[in-house]
C-alpha cells in the first residue's frame, strides 16, 4: 500500500509584535515516500521525477543538490547518521512540487522512519528568498507514545525574513502524517526571551494522490508556487510599510544541517 499521498489545507502566519500582522492562504502538498518516487513517476501521468511535467519533483531543489551525485535518501541518511540514527526506515518528504517547472518551498518537511517503523527524526528544510537553505534534524523523544504529538525545539540558525533577527528560538508541534490520521497539523512559533514573536500553522487533510486528485488540487490552487513567493514579496512590503525593523543577513552557518538529539536536551 502506498504511503505517499496528497495534502490540501491551510497555511497561516501571524506576527505578533512590535505589529501585529496576519494572512492566511490555501496550499496542497505531496506527501512522497522517498523508495516510492520512481513508481509514482510511472503511475501518474501529471507528475514526474528530475524532469518537466505539470508537476513534478527535482531532486536538485533540495539539500541533496549540496552533495553531488547523491539522491534524497542518501542525503537524508547522512544527516541521521551524523546524529547516531539508524538508516534505512522509510523516509517521507512534505513538499510542494514544482508546477509548470516553478517551486520555492520555505520549508519541506521530512519524517525520518527507524527501520523497526517508529518515527524517529525530522528534518525541516528551510529556503529564504535569498538563495540558501539550512536544515535542522530534530531527533523524536524515544519516549513519546506513538499517534501523539511530537514537541520539538531549537535555537535558530538561519536567516529567513528580514524583519526576524537570530537571536530567536523554535518551537514545533507536530501532528505527523500516518495513513490512519484524516489530516496532518504543523504550529511552529518563533520566540525571544520577551516570548512569541510569530506564529505560524499549516492545517492539513490527507487525499489519495492520484491524477485526478492533482488536477482537482491545481484548479483549487492554479500556479500556487508563483503565488506563494509573490505572496512573500507582497507581505513585506506591507510590512515594511508598517514600520518593521530590517535585519542585517549575516553569515550562513557553518554547517548545512543543525543537528538536535534527544542526549542534547
Amino acid at each position: 500500500m502506498s504511503q505517499s499521498a496528497l495534502y490540501a489545507g491551510k497555511v497561516m502566519h501571524q506576527r505578533l509584535r512590535p505589529m501585529r500582522h496576519r494572512l492566511r492562504y490555501g496550499v496542497f502538498s505531496l506527501l512522497l515516500d522517498l523508495d516510492e518516487l520512481p513508481g509514482l513517476a510511472r503511475r501518474l501521468k501529471l507528475f514526474s521525477l528530475n524532469r518537466f511535467n505539470l508537476l513534478s519533483l527535482h531532486e536538485r531543489d533540495y539539500g541533496a543538490s549540496e552533495e553531488p551525485g547523491q539522491g534524497l535518501r542518501p542525503h537524508v541518511e547522512r544527516q541521521l547518521a551524523a546524529a547516531g540514527l539508524a538508516a534505512g526506515g522509510a523516509i517521507r518528504l512534505l513538499t510542494m512540487p514544482r508546477i509548470l517547472g516553478y517551486a520555492f518551498n520555505p520549508l519541506s518537511v521530512y519524517f525520518c522512519h527507524h527501520p523497526a517503523g517508529p518515527l524517529q527524526a525530522i528534518l525541516y528544510e528551510v529556503n529564504n528568498t535569498f538563495g540558501q537553505r539550512h536544515s535542522y534534524l530534530i531527533e523524536v523523544d524515544a519516549a513519546a507514545e506513538p499517534g501523539t504529538r511530537i514537541e520539538q525545539h531549537c535555537a535558530k540558525q538561519f536567516y529567513v525574513s528580514p524583519f526576524l533577527g537570530l537571536q530567536m528560538d523554535y518551537s514545533f508541534r507536530v501532528d505527523p502524517p500516518s495513513d490512519a490520521l484524516p489530516g496532518l497539523r504543523l504550529d511552529i512559533t518563533a520566540g525571544d526571551a520577551q516570548g512569541a514573536l510569530l506564529v505560524a500553522r499549516l492545517d492539513a487533510s490527507r487525499k489519495p494522490l492520484t491524477d485526478a486528485g492533482l488536477a482537482l488540487a491545481l484548479l483549487a490552487h492554479p500556479l500556487l508556487t508563483l503565488k506563494v513567493i509573490a505572496a512573500i514579496h507582497w507581505e513585506a512590503l506591507r510590512l515594511w510599510i508598517k514600520g518593521a525593523r530590517l535585519h542585517t543577513r549575516p553569515p550562513l552557518p557553518a554547517e548545512p544541517v543543525t543537528i538536535i538529539t534527544t542526549r542534547d536536551t
